[in-house]
């Protein structure tokens, strides 16, 4: 191979310099998808490579409900309030784990629901499994009905006996309607 020449040499060091102060994700694209927002304490709302928007629920768990008309929020009813308290943690730490990925993750899809939704197992760049966060925290129930659908099925229940046995987050209140059963007795009334 010939010897490169100075001005060669040095226009070589100088993309290389400058590739890698502005950052290969520029060029190289950036791993994971884009998230758009987070719906509640298990959904996010994601973009796709064409921009379109579509929505992730979180395979293996149930978090706590949120309020979402103003008749919710205005609720005077301890069942709906203490719900939508515990709702409002869960989706704030999602938000504070989605801002710590750079808003970015990756989704290992296990299935769709009956709204189209996209149902995935949710990791940060760095491996952190949202769901494994939420459970350790007490903030999502594993949801046992699609727990056969869920390929980190261990993991998920040995947070959540983690948290339970440490009286964590929903573990702590005695009067914590699980969020399957808040829907199935309060949502439609």
């Amino acid at each position: 191979m010939e010897k490169l020449t100075k001005p060669v040499r040095f226009w070589l060091c100088a993309t290389i310099i400058i590739l890698g102060l502005m950052g290969c994700d520029r060029f190289i694209g950036t791993s994971g998808e884009t998230v758009e927002r987070v719906s509640d304490g298990d959904t996010l709302v994601l973009k796709d490579t064409n921009g379109k928007n579509f929505t992730v629920r979180f395979a293996c768990v149930d978090a706590p409900e949120i309020a979402h008309s103003s008749k919710e929020k205005q609720s005077k009813r301890t069942s709906d309030r203490n719900q939508f308290i515990w709702g409002v943690k869960a989706q704030e730490r999602v938000q504070e784990l989605v801002q710590q990925g750079g808003d970015r993750v990756t989704l290992n899809i296990t299935d769709s629901d009956r709204y189209g939704r996209k149902i995935a197992e949710v990791r940060l760049k760095d491996g952190t499994f949202v769901q494994q966060i939420l459970l350790q925290e007490g903030l999502a129930k594993v949801y046992r009905p699609y727990l056969n659908k869920c390929p980190s099925k261990d993991l998920v229940q040995q947070a959540e006996v983690e948290a339970k046995n440490q009286r964590l987050g929903v573990w702590s209140d005695a009067k914590f309607v699980n969020p399957w059963e808040y829907r199935s007795l309060y949502k439609k009334k």
